[in-house]
């Protein structure tokens, strides 16, 4: 077998508690994660669940390196990430996308939908000019459903759907080898969250995506990953194929999850009929 894209030991990370300001004195840190491990295969899609204030979202930023890590070790695609700084990260930054849960608060608002999807492209050499990189991103905008002229926009012009929509585009015109995607439907309508899940399920198959999928939906999570991990106060209770670890929770509190919210028989093709 090839090996892994990510592989992850130990991972700890600690953060200043944001609820405890001491005078004359820095915040005392919290333990967010606690030596986690995992691995991610080239062209998984990885659900990550959880209550609020399981870790779900440190996780991922530590990933992607936005969060350093206060002990263990990330290596991706076979290099040691844990304690890069960011000159050292920068050449990696191409295959290390995100997908933020606020489109709105993500994408520049000065700038032009056109111009937000060119920049990276410039930055990082995939485009040789301005002219090329303007091509690119109307190519990618049709990708990810929307039209060239879009390009002129700017954010506020546009719906919640399409903001995402927006941000997806950002993500893939790079052709990262990763996207962390953190929770980017739950601050939509049902239909636009429809229309997105449709987007990433034909982007999956089209584009053989690496994916961490962080979503508290586990409908969603059980249409769309491969794999499930299921985190509780920093650690992994659960890491196993989605079919299995639906059809037969291990741990009572996967089960306590999966009983909490409904999951009805979904139809394969529900998302291509949206």
């Amino acid at each position: 077998m090839s090996a892994p894209l990510f592989s992850v030991e130990g991972l700890s990370v600690a953060l200043p508690d944001p609820n405890r300001k001491p005078l004359f004195r820095p915040r005392p840190m919290v333990e967010i994660l606690h030596e986690i491990g995992f691995e991610i295969a080239e062209g998984e899609v990885v659900g990550v669940v959880g209550e609020s204030g399981s870790g779900k979202t440190t996780l991922g930023r530590t990933l992607v390196r936005l969060i350093d890590p206060t002990g263990g070790a990330i290596h991706f695609a076979g290099t040691d990430i844990t304690h890069r700084d960011d000159n050292a990260l920068r050449p990696l930054r191409r295959d290390l996308q995100v997908i933020f849960q606020d489109p709105l608060s993500s994408l520049n608002p000065r700038l032009t939908v056109g111009r937000t999807i060119a920049r990276p492209l410039l930055f990082h050499g995939v485009a040789a000019s301005a002219s090329e990189a303007h091509d690119l991103a109307a190519a990618t905008l049709e990708i990810v459903g929307l039209p060239p002229a879009f390009s002129a926009r700017y954010p506020h012009e546009l719906s919640g759907g399409q903001r995402q929509r927006v941000g997806i585009a950002r993500a893939i015109a790079l052709k990262p080898r990763f996207v962390l995607a953190d929770e980017i439907v739950s601050g939509l309508d049902v239909s636009s969250q429809a229309q997105i899940l449709s987007l990433l399920e034909r982007l999956k198959s089209e584009l053989k995506l690496t994916v961490l999928f962080i979503s508290h939906d586990l409908s969603v999570v059980r249409r769309l990953c491969d794999r499930v991990i299921v985190m509780r106060g920093g650690r992994i209770l659960e890491n196993r194929p989605t079919g299995p670890l639906f059809d037969h929770p291990e741990h009572p509190y996967t089960a306590e999850l999966k009983a909490a919210i409904p999951l009805p028989e979904i139809d394969p093709d529900w998302l291509a009929a949206t």
